[in-house]
This record gives C-alpha cells, sequence and structure tokens, in this order.
C-alpha cells in the first residue's frame, strides 16, 4: 500500500493490544465512512468538515485503490488545511485496508496525532466498496455506512454488515428521489428492520446545512468520548 505521508513516517504502526475503543484524553475519535462507489462519502466528509472545523480540530484520511483522488478532490475544495488530508492508496479491494491489513491507515492516522495535536477527530474515508464493507475496531471507534437514492429504494433491505451494523446508516442524495422513482419511505422502513435501534440520517447536501443529520452524530459521539475519558 502506498501512503501519502513524508518520507521520514515510520514504515510501522504503534497500535498496541489495548482496547481500540478505549476513551483516552490525549487521543483524537476516529469515525469511519465507508459505503459503495458514487454514494456520496467524499462530498460527506467535505461537507462535515465545513460544518464543524470552526469548532474542533480535524484531520482526513481518504482511501483510494490506485489515485489520490479524493484527497486531491478535499484539497482543492480548500476544506481543512492541506496538511490535515492524506491518502492511502490500497493497491487492493478497498475493504483490505479498513478490516484487514489496517497498517497503512493506522500509520496515517497515528502520523497525525504526532504533529496536529490537539486534535478532536479524525475522518477516515474508505474507497467504494460493496454492502459487505466495514472498519475494524482497531482503527476505526465508530462508522457511519453511506448509501443513496439513486441506486434505488431497494438497497437497505439488500442488508449486509454495512448496513444492518454500522454506527449510523447515512441514505443520502434525497434531493433525487423524484427524478429517480425511489420511495423515501419504504427506504426508511426497510432500513428500520434491518436496523433495530441503530441511527439512520437522510441527507442531502445541496440542501443548505443538508449535512446537519450526521454533524449533530458525529458531534455527539465526540461528546461521549470526552465524557468517558474523564469518567
Amino acid at each position: 500500500m502506498h501512503l501519502d505521508q513524508p518520507a521520514s513516517m515510520p514504515h510501522s504502526h504503534t497500535h498496541s493490544a489495548e482496547d481500540p475503543r478505549r476513551h483516552n484524553g490525549h487521543r483524537a475519535l476516529r469515525v469511519g465512512l465507508g459505503g459503495p462507489v458514487g454514494s456520496g462519502k467524499t462530498a460527506t466528509v467535505a461537507a462535515l468538515c465545513r460544518a464543524l472545523r470552526d469548532r474542533l480540530s480535524i484531520a482526513v484520511v481518504t482511501n483510494d485503490i490506485y489515485t489520490q483522488e479524493d484527497a486531491e478532490f478535499l484539497r482543492r475544495q480548500a476544506v481543512l488545511p492541506p496538511e490535515r488530508i492524506t491518502a492511502v492508496e490500497t493497491g487492493a479491494c478497498p475493504h483490505t485496508a479498513i478490516r484487514d491489513d489496517i497498517s497503512a491507515n493506522l500509520e496515517a492516522v497515528e502520523q497525525f496525532e504526532r504533529t496536529l495535536q490537539p486534535l478532536d477527530l479524525i475522518l477516515i474515508e474508505s474507497g467504494g466498496d460493496n454492502l459487505t464493507a466495514i472498519f475494524s475496531r482497531g482503527l476505526a471507534d465508530m462508522q457511519m455506512f453511506v448509501i443513496d437514492v439513486a441506486s434505488g429504494d431497494d438497497i437497505p433491505r439488500k442488508g449486509g454488515p454495512g448496513i444492518t451494523t454500522a454506527d449510523l446508516l447515512v441514505i443520502n442524495k434525497t434531493d433525487l428521489a423524484p427524478y429517480v422513482g425511489a420511495d423515501l419511505n419504504t427506504m426508511m422502513t426497510d432500513a428500520k428492520r434491518q436496523r433495530g435501534a441503530l441511527p439512520i440520517a437522510m441527507t442531502s447536501l445541496t440542501a443548505a446545512d443538508g449535512v446537519r443529520p450526521v454533524a449533530d452524530w458525529v458531534t455527539g459521539c465526540l461528546a461521549a468520548w470526552r465524557a468517558g475519558a474523564t469518567a
């Protein structure tokens, strides 16, 4: 895997066998974003950065198979200073780098932890993958899974670990529902059936403050993380 980091960066990560969900006042909350190609993961990251950057110290790690396309997009959009955005080129199926061999992502995360203190939040975006893509809990403390209305209103009922187990399911591009014949009520009903009590957010990032439900979820997770760190 290729890591977009300075040559001085260590080649082995320092992750220990401690509980990866430990509450540590000196560590940022790590939130992973997964989902199929084109569902709006990068746009969600960009919108979250814009919504939260004035209140929180944020860094972003993107994953693509052979390029740094998503990181470059975020830099062009100037959602954060460029030194707060880095890329991992996975060279294999995206889920490999977020679930199976997480070392390159951990190196990127831990480099941010060393150089950007104090740091509140690290967003880790997976490359586009299928409905089975989930993050290792050794990498992400919380994870959201992003699907989109344009892919069809049957996506929630297809299930898969991404939809059924992610800490937050995001149903994106709700503004497109009238144009693609998607029924939002059906999507919500099916999603609730798959997820039980786990939360669901519907978003339209073309709307003013359209990322608000996701931003509120992230800040709620961060508040709980901090509370645990000081308990």
